[in-house]
């Protein structure tokens, strides 16, 4: 029988990700599997994890190492889950869903604010370290050759946070040069990925969803400037974009989905 896990990464340890993190031990009996970047003690991480959740049984909640700018953590945090999986979640596991939210934000208003180590920074995390997760990670979505895989109730989701200003045909304001670029070039690698998982009948979509503006470090400078509808708490914005991905359909795969369910145009 498939034994289904939940992959956040990045997510043990502030912002969006840690919200989701906790949004999928809150409400569901899975697995979790949750990275961060730092070389530190993985109980002081658990402790801040599972704090605000008492109810919940710490053993299933697992953490990697990944650092976004290594594929070598990458490829060895791989390596590590698929060890855990057989001790921890048991014959025939397969990722059900995964969100990857590595994000960061040079706000450029014009181009002579562009200056190159914010570039090469934006799209390694914005774009690059996206691609290696799916390198990496992907491995662990539905495989193809066994019966039971292919008759699951729901696709897997496989989803990459991305951003409104990623959209071409809905930018009208200018600026954000490489955060615009690198969620644009995002949008791109959700749509190959899913023409990828449709081309070897891999039980799985890829979407890309936006989130609003949520109350972390990388959009802080900009919440009064934020319409207050999309302006969300953490813990808000990870509700909202799980009910998105849970109640997206198998033929709205390959596709940008915002925090209201509302497509998001190319």
């Amino acid at each position: 029988m498939p034994n289904p896990f939940i992959l956040v990464s990045p997510g043990a340890t502030r912002g969006l990700g840690l919200a989701l993190t906790r949004q999928f031990l809150r409400t569901t009996s899975l697995p979790v599997y949750t990275s961060h970047r730092r070389q530190v003690n993985d109980k002081d991480i658990k402790t801040h994890i599972l704090g605000p959740l008492p109810d919940v049984d710490p053993k299933r909640l697992h953490l990697l190492h990944i650092d976004l700018t290594s594929e070598d953590t990458m490829a060895h945090a791989a390596k590590t889950l698929k060890t855990s999986l057989k001790k921890h979640v048991g014959e025939d596991p397969y990722l059900q869903t995964a969100f990857i939210t590595g994000g960061v934000l040079f706000p450029e208003k014009q181009p002579s604010d562009l200056q190159w180590d914010h570039l090469k920074e934006t799209f390694q995390i914005n774009t690059i370290s996206h691609l290696l997760m799916i390198k990496h990670f992907s491995q662990f979505l539905p495989p193809t050759n066994q019966e039971q895989f292919r008759k699951l109730e729901k696709p897997s989701k496989w989803v990459h946070i991305t951003a409104r200003v990623g959209s071409i045909e809905d930018n009208h304001r200018g600026g954000w040069y490489s955060y615009r670029s690198s969620k644009a070039a995002l949008n791109q690698v959700v749509k190959t990925f899913d023409i990828h998982l449709g081309l070897h009948n891999i039980n799985a979509i890829c979407v890309g969803v936006h989130p609003g503006t949520v109350k972390t470090d990388l959009s802080k400078g900009y919440w009064g400037s934020e319409a207050k509808p999309e302006l969300f708490e953490p813990e808000t914005a990870a509700q909202n974009l799980a009910d998105v991905v849970e109640n997206l359909k198998t033929e709205q795969r390959g596709t940008i989905w915002d925090w209201a369910h509302e497509e998001i145009p190319w």
